[in-house]
């Protein structure tokens, strides 16, 4: 085990193509990191540079107290988890986890016990005489994870490991692979475009976006504090609902107009003295669905805390209800064709030309299509962002 560290870390393809910006990040001994971001975002880059797959252009990488920027792979002591789990198919169970050892030409019997302890770890034992083409999707990713544990590596580097399984096997083994490394204590760099594994796994989840680092924190961390509308955005589902709009005082309060209706925000600028300066300009208000409710199951909320739509879409979930409702305010973009490709969402509108946003009501509500919504509105949870810099505006 060892603490990896990227320090200033960039990439720089030979035409030009800069992949990874001043990357620095400090794992720490035993953490679970995961990177997390959209398609092209340089997350399997920045795993591949670790486990020396990539050159790296300028910078440092650590593992342990030894700077490894030009070690060869197979020096660097990690062991490297993919995808496409690149078993052997003529190869048994058990000599597919014991195949790393066998090369490094450790004796027999000690690979024997440590496959065999490994098998135990991840309810192999009953698997080790069969071949790959003979396993579940599942029983296959744990043969891999076997081979990389069985080598006893200062570092664990996953790369989307668990893509090709199933929706409910993926659940299964993120939490079966969440346990494992918390019982291994193995520093551990996973990479994912899924926020909801990221948010589920990492002792501490690093956001890149187009090669720079946006924000490391923990899921919690994250989800409370975005540092920015790309975090706000891309962490959370449904994501967060994010609009323009324009902070006005009213009396002793502030209110956030959007659109022809306005919400009060109360005293905000005593939590965050930083509005101050935004009092008469425009800003960029974010809004989780589950800071989002039914009215009607909510009549203690004043009304210049609701808004006032119809309903377009309802998705039930069976604990909880998704409400989709248009509003004629213009959304933030986090987002945008020509870098994010197929992540790229364009903003989602109803036959009239107003933007859909989304809510994440009680059960109990009996909100349908096209019924009219008054829609009560946490603002204590609200956030605020610069429109220019995209920055949260805090203290």
């Amino acid at each position: 085990m060892a603490q990896v560290v990227l320090d200033n870390v960039n990439k720089v393809y030979p035409n030009g193509y800069h992949a990874i910006h001043d990357l620095s990040i400090d794992i720490e001994d035993g953490e679970f990191l995961v990177l997390v971001g959209p398609s092209g975002c340089g997350k399997s880059t920045a795993l591949r540079m670790v486990a020396g797959l990539e050159d790296i252009s300028s910078g440092n990488m650590l593992i342990g107290d030894r700077v490894v920027n030009d070690v060869h792979p197979k020096d660097r002591d990690i062991a490297m988890v993919f995808q496409n789990y690149a078993l052997y198919p003529h190869m048994s169970v058990a000599d597919n986890i014991g195949f790393a050892l066998k090369l490094a030409k450790v004796p027999k019997v000690e690979i024997e016990e440590r496959v065999r302890k490994a098998a135990q770890t991840l309810d192999l034992t009953e698997q080790l005489d069969r071949k790959p083409g003979q396993l579940s999707g599942g029983q296959r990713q744990r043969v891999a994870m076997g081979r990389a544990i069985v080598r006893q590596p200062k570092a664990f580097l996953m790369d989307e490991p668990l893509s090709n399984l199933d929706a409910k096997l993926r659940v299964q083994m993120r939490a079966e692979i969440a346990g494992l490394q918390r019982d291994l204590g193995v520093t551990t760099i996973y990479v994912t475009h899924d926020q909801v594994e990221a948010m589920t796994m990492g002792d501490r989840v690093a956001v890149l976006k187009r090669g720079y680092l946006q924000q490391v924190d923990t899921p919690q961390g994250l989800y409370d504090s975005p540092d920015n509308v790309f975090v706000a955005g891309f962490i959370g589902s449904p994501s967060m609902n994010l609009m323009k709009a324009r902070l006005d005082r009213n009396g002793d309060g502030l209110f956030v107009r959007l659109g022809e209706q306005s919400l009060a925000v109360g005293s905000m600028v005593h939590e965050r003295p930083a509005l101050e300066s935004f009092v008469g300009r425009d800003v960029v208000v974010g809004v989780r669905p589950e800071d989002i409710e039914d009215a009607a199951l909510s009549p203690s909320t004043p009304d210049d805390r609701r808004l006032r739509s119809t309903v377009s879409l309802t998705e039930s979930l069976g604990a909880e209800i998704i409400v989709h409702y248009p509003m004629p305010i213009e959304p933030f973009a986090i987002m945008d064709e020509e870098f994010e490709g197929e992540d790229a969402v364009a903003a989602a509108t109803d036959d009239t030309g107003n933007y859909i946003y989304v809510a994440r009501v009680n059960p109990r509500s009996r909100a349908r299509i096209g019924d009219a919504i008054e829609l009560a509105v946490d603002t204590s949870r609200m956030h605020f962002f610069d429109p220019e810099s995209g920055l949260a505006i805090r203290d």
